[in-house]
């Protein structure tokens, strides 16, 4: 499903079977031209054919990277290296304690270091002192993800140049996976910069999709994809039909 809802009025205005560019590029269709060129500020994940659509039919927008999307691949990308790190230690087998250990580290390298418990916090300062390269690989993750907290706490001018460091910190790492991050977020820097100058993210979006994933559900699924889309219009896009027998107010 491709689903478009208004930032403003945080209604559903448009669904559609399918995605991609000629499903994006149908919605504006039925925008219409002067309609799109109206739009100011969009907001999307990190999907290339809907950067390209966006460019291509609303030129006057400022596109937005949902900060969730940004701090996800980092996430990924420090599992990649937590993988590649108890690869490492089961293929020299110096320790075998070393191995076990850093198997059962996602939990305390995942969460946020607020909601760690003591035994998550323990590990952390184990992995620390026996596996610096993981580790810096989890503080490179934790500072992308602080980005967004810093420009609503120290302004939007500490937060660039924030972004900026982290950067320049990926790039000389040495650890494949940032690097490759370092180079993801280069492409997508012009976004991620209008989300924190904009303070404008895609959690109306996500939340959303939780509802209409809660409606397919409750409906205990559909024939159609058109089924579907007729309930969530009714149930998310702020319209109210004269149903039958129902009295308006």
């Amino acid at each position: 499903m491709t689903v478009v809802v208004d930032h403003d009025t945080r209604h559903v205005v448009w669904m559609a079977d399918g995605h991609g560019k000629d499903v994006l590029r149908s919605f504006f269709d039925a925008l219409g031209a002067e309609r799109a060129h109206r739009l100011t500020h969009i907001s999307a994940d990190g999907a290339e054919w809907i950067a390209d659509v966006v460019a291509e039919r609303a030129p006057n927008a400022v596109r937005a990277m949902d900060p969730f999307h940004v701090v996800a691949w980092a996430t990924e990308a420090l599992d990649e290296e937590r993988r590649a790190s108890w690869n490492r230690a089961h293929r020299q087998a110096a320790d075998p304690d070393l191995a076990r250990r850093l198997k059962h580290s996602r939990h305390a390298l995942w969460k946020n270091p607020e909601d760690l418990t003591d035994r998550q916090t323990a590990k952390l300062a184990w992995i620390a002192a026996n596996d610096p390269r993981l580790h810096r690989a989890y503080l490179l993750k934790e500072g992308l993800r602080t980005i967004h907290r810093i420009a609503r706490t120290e302004g939007v001018h500490a937060a660039v140049e924030a972004l900026d460091r982290w950067l320049s910190w990926a790039r000389r790492c040495r650890i494949p996976a940032f690097v490759d991050l370092a180079r993801k977020v280069r492409r997508h820097h012009d976004a991620i910069l209008h989300a924190i100058v904009e303070a404008l993210s895609n959690g109306l979006i996500e939340a959303t999709n939780t509802k209409t994933r809660l409606i397919i559900r409750r409906g205990f699924g559909f024939r159609s994809a058109e089924a579907i889309i007729a309930l969530v219009m009714l149930c998310l896009g702020g319209t109210r039909p004269a149903l039958p027998r129902r009295q308006l107010a």
